[in-house]
């Protein structure tokens, strides 16, 4: 993939304070409370670039995306945004604690020349059409990349690595810790020789995306709708598939509204397919035992390659099931390939929600029946309660997917079911911005 370097604009601490206070997550994952939070943070957030407030009198010239546009406007011409002085490429480090484990995911952040899914980008996600239409209405207004697409990258002899290791030795341009204890560290790289040796070990790798899909189609779009030469390049993050900080963590789905839904009948049914343990609890603290002795079934499951879930539907179990035969799959997906197949999220939604409840891909996409628990936090317990309180039926437990596994069903061409993956953490956005047009042709637009 060709990537090149680029004059970011990065907050200016000396107008805005700390810089942390004025970044933000990905626009998808702030939810109302947050969107607040970030407003009153600081009032050059990037919250007001890539989600800004709706108002009640919103029409066809004063909307979110005009407002970002002035928002953006008031941010350059404050100083609150300063453009770089010389192209750079930038470290983007994120240290975290999974348990007892502190990790740390190195990534660089530069521009990657877009082009069509197929020969060097391979997408891994179905795409809906709503965010596109959203993020590409916001490109239009602002004319800038705020948020970076989180792309991977195969180096094993981690060339890479070793130049973003050298620059973190330095001080960071900025640092900050956000609400989930993540330290996001941010560096630059302006040495002339190793930004050559980036671009020159990027250039005949392929890249598959990790977090961005809906960006990286609309900034096809506005490529090709702009004729903007700017528009070629796309802010990315890049981490290499073999960085050790490269974690991905399950995603549970938790049902609803399903019609005549009988958990009994339902475990019943299972065993036609899967080899069910039963995990039966007394009371609270015996619950919080069977509900580590099932996590613990599912880990030592994953470890030798099986492909197991666990459930729960508030009638004093937990369960553990384990699919019996992978050719199974061959029935249920006979259009897709083997590795299609023997993804945990395939076989979960095809064999499970699909043949036993009636939760059918149009159903997954319109969310009718399903919602989607990022295990991470408090989330998983949060969703066990709305099980309890009768405003879900079951919490279906999985484990992570495994990043050969991700990255086979990309290289071949195949897009995995949604929300297959969850890279943590988040690539925030606000650490450095990419604007498409000139300073002055910004101000006057």
């Amino acid at each position: 993939m060709n990537v090149i370097p680029f004059k970011g604009y990065r907050y200016d601490a000396s107008v805005v304070g700390n810089p942390g206070d004025c970044v933000a997550p990905p626009y998808d994952v702030i939810d109302a409370d947050q969107q607040d939070d970030l407003y009153a943070r600081n009032e050059n957030n990037v919250v007001r670039l890539i989600k800004a407030k709706p108002e009640s009198n919103d029409n066809d010239t004063n909307n979110v995306y005009t407002r970002a546009a002035e928002s953006l406007k008031a941010f350059i011409s404050s100083g609150a945004l300063v453009e770089e002085d010389k192209d750079s490429i930038y470290v983007y480090s994120q240290d975290f604690k999974l348990g007892d484990q502190t990790i740390t995911r190195n990534g660089f952040i530069a521009l990657g020349q877009l082009q069509a899914y197929g020969d060097k980008i391979k997408p891994h996600e179905q795409t809906l059409a709503g965010p596109k239409a959203d993020r590409l209405n916001l490109t239009r207004a602002i004319k800038t990349q705020v948020g970076q697409i989180f792309m991977l990258y195969s180096d094993a002899e981690k060339t890479i690595d070793a130049i973003l290791a050298k620059a973190c030795q330095g001080q960071p341009l900025t640092s900050h810790t956000d609400e989930d204890q993540v330290v996001h560290n941010l560096y630059v790289i302006n040495d002339e020789q190793d930004i050559a040796t980036i671009t020159k070990v990027m250039g005949d790798k392929d890249v598959f995306i990790a977090d961005g899909h809906h960006r990286y189609e609309t900034a096809l779009n506005y490529k090709a709708e702009s004729g903007n030469p700017k528009a070629d390049y796309q802010l990315m993050t890049f981490v290499n598939t073999h960085n050790e900080g490269l974690v991905v963590l399950p995603t549970h789905r938790l049902v609803h509204s399903v019609k005549n839904f009988n958990p009994e009948e339902l475990v019943e049914s299972l065993k036609g397919q899967f080899d069910v343990a039963q995990l039966t609890f007394d009371d609270m603290l015996d619950k919080k035992e069977k509900q580590q002795a099932m996590t613990d079934a599912l880990i030592a499951e994953f470890e030798i390659g099986q492909r197991a879930f666990g459930m729960y539907f508030n009638n004093g179990s937990f369960y553990v099931a384990t699919l019996r035969d992978i050719s199974n799959m061959e029935v249920a997906a006979p259009n897709q390939s083997q590795a299609w197949r023997e993804l945990d999220v395939s076989i979960l939604h095809k064999l499970i929600l699909e043949q036993h409840l009636g939760i059918d891909e149009a159903a997954l996409t319109a969310q009718s029946n399903v919602k989607y628990i990022k295990d991470f936090g408090d989330a998983t317990a949060r969703a066990m309660d709305r099980v309890d309180s009768g405003e879900a039926q079951g919490l279906f437990f999985m484990n992570p997917t495994r990043i050969e596994d991700v990255e086979a069903v990309a290289m071949g061409g195949e897009k995995m079911p949604q929300k297959s993956t969850f890279f943590f953490p988040k690539i925030f956005s606000g650490l450095v911005l990419n604007c498409l047009e000139e300073k002055e042709a910004l101000l006057n637009a």
